[in-house]
C-alpha cells in the first residue's frame, strides 16, 4: 500500500482529532508582529510519547515533559509551546512557570483533561514573561482551529532563527479507513543529535498505547532527527513529541497486523525524516548539505563514530563552503574517530565519483570532484570494507555567515 506524502503542508491542522491555535505576544519583547506561541489540543485526552535531549543541562519544560509522560502518558490533552525564550538554566522559577503554562492551557482549554506538555525555546538563562504568556495562551485558545491557516501559523509560532516554517503531512489506507500522520518542527542552529535545539509535534489520527507510540518515535527519530548535525551544538530543549487521537478507529500497536504496523511505521518514518533534512537545509547561513554515507564498518557504532567526526570537523566543513574536494581532511577525521580503519582498504567517493580506491588517490578525478562539491547537496561516501554495518549523517557547510549571525546575541 503506498503512502501519500505531502510537503510544506498545514501541519498538524490535517490530522482529525486535533485542534491547533497560535499568538503573536512579544515574548522576545520587540513588538507583536512575530507569532510566538501556539496550543496544539486534541479533542479527548490521548495517548503521547516524547524523545528528548540527553544534554545534563536540560530546560524546565523538558523535564517536566518527561516527568508527566512517565505517570499520564494516556491522558495528554495537549502542547503548549513557545519560542523566544527557552526557559533553560531558571532555576526553581524555570519550573514554576513550566507548570503554570500548562495549567493556563489546560484552563483555557477547558473541560477534558487537564495534562498538557510544554515545549519553549529561544534564549537561554532568562525567565519567562508570563503575563504575555498566560494573554498569549488565552488568544491561541479562542483561534483553536482545524483550518488550514492556523495550522500555518502555529508552525511559524515555533520558529526562532529558522527562515521558513517546517511542516509534512502522511496519509494512507487500511480496510477502508485513512490515517493520517503530520508534524512541525523548528530548528537551524545548535543542532546536534542527540538532539538539537529543536522542536517537532507529530500528531496522528491512528490508535496505539503510550509504550507503542514510545517505540515507533524511537525508531522513527534514531534514523532522521538523531541523524542530522549543522554546527556539533547540542542544546537544552531537543523535544520531539507524538500524539495520537485514534479517531481514525484503525489501532496501530502490538495487536495490529504486522502489515500494518509496518505501513504506520514507514508513514512516521517518512515524516521525521522530512522534517529532519528541512531543519538541517535551513541551519544558519549554510550554503551546503550533505550526506555522509559510511558503509562497510564493523558496527553501526563504528560507522556512526565516523560519520559525526567527518560532518562535525571544521576545517571539513569549510573545505565544503569553499568547494574544496579535500579528501585528506575526510581521511583524517575518519582515522581520529579511532574505530580501527584499514587505510589499505578505505575508498572515499563524492557522490559516484571516487577519489581514493584500495587506500590510493585518484588524483586524475580531481575535476568531476569540484563539480559534485559545487552543488548545493551532495554526498561524501566512504567504504570502509571491514563488515556490512553503515551509517548517514546529514551534516552542513561552516561559513563566514554563521560566525557572524552567532558572534552575538
Amino acid at each position: 500500500m503506498s503512502i501519500e506524502f505531502t510537503n510544506d503542508s498545514p501541519g498538524i491542522s490535517d490530522v482529525p482529532g486535533f485542534r491547533v491555535g497560535a499568538a503573536a505576544c512579544d515574548i522576545r519583547n520587540k513588538g507583536t508582529d512575530r507569532l510566538d506561541l501556539t496550543l496544539v489540543v486534541a479533542d479527548q485526552p490521548c495517548a503521547a510519547a516524547g524523545v528528548f535531549t540527553t544534554n545534563d543541562v536540560k530546560a524546565a519544560p523538558v523535564r517536566f515533559c518527561q516527568q508527566v509522560l512517565a505517570v499520564s502518558a494516556d491522558k495528554i490533552r495537549g502542547i503548549v509551546g513557545n519560542s523566544g525564550n527557552a526557559n533553560a538554566c531558571t532555576s526553581q522559577q524555570g519550573d514554576t512557570d513550566t507548570v503554570a503554562m500548562a495549567r493556563l492551557a489546560a484552563a483555557a482549554v477547558g473541560p477534558g483533561g487537564d495534562q498538557f506538555l510544554v515545549c519553549s525555546t529561544g534564549r537561554i538563562g532568562e525567565l519567562l514573561p508570563m503575563a504575555k504568556i498566560a494573554e498569549g495562551i488565552k488568544i491561541s485558545a479562542v483561534r483553536l482551529s482545524r483550518d488550514a491557516a492556523e495550522g500555518v501559523r502555529s508552525a511559524n509560532a515555533i520558529l526562532t532563527s529558522d527562515t521558513r516554517p517546517k511542516s509534512v503531512t502522511a496519509r494512507f489506507s487500511w480496510q477502508g479507513k485513512t490515517v493520517t500522520i503530520a508534524g512541525i518542527a523548528k530548528g537551524a542552529g545548535m543542532i546536534e543529535p542527540n538532539m538539537a535545539t529543536m522542536l517537532a509535534f507529530v500528531c496522528t489520527d491512528a490508535a496505539a498505547l503510550p509504550a507503542e507510540l514510545k517505540s515507533a518515535l524511537k525508531a522513527a527519530s534514531d534514523q532522521s532527527f538523531n541523524c542530522v548535525s549543522v554546527d556539533g551544538d547540542m542544546s537544552t530543549n531537543d523535544t520531539v513529541l507524538l500524539l495520537a487521537s485514534g479517531v481514525s478507529g484503525v489501532a496501530v500497536g502490538a495487536s495490529a497486523e504486522p502489515a500494518l504496523r509496518q505501513l504506520f511505521q514507514e508513514a512516521l518514518d517518512k515524516v521525521c525524516f522530512a522534517l529532519a533534512e528541512k531543519i538541517v537545509g535551513d541551519g544558519e547561513k549554510i550554503t551546503k548539505v550533505v550526506a555522509v554515507e559510511v558503509e562497510g564498518a564493523r558496527t553501526r557504532a563504528d560507522a556512526e563514530k565516523i560519520a559525526r567526526a567527518i560532518g562535525n570537523s571544521l576545517l571539513v566543513k569549510s573545505s565544503w563552503y569553499g568547494e574544496d574536494p579535500n579528501w585528506g581532511r575526510l581521511a583524517d577525521a575518519a582515522g581520529y574517530a579511532r574505530t580501527g580503519l584499514d587505510e589499505s582498504k578505505l575508498d572515499i567517493f563524492y557522490d559516484d565519483v571516487p577519489a581514493v580506491l584500495g587506500g590510493k588517490p585518484l588524483p586524475e578525478n580531481k575535476p568531476q570532484w569540484k563539480q559534485v562539491v559545487k552543488a548545493a547537496r551532495f554526498a561524501v561516501r566512504l567504504k570502509l570494507n571491514l563488515g556490512e554495518a553503515k551509517f548517514r549523517l546529514l551534516a552542513a557547510d561552516l561559513t563566514d555567515g554563521y560566525v557572524n549571525y552567532n558572534k552575538s546575541e
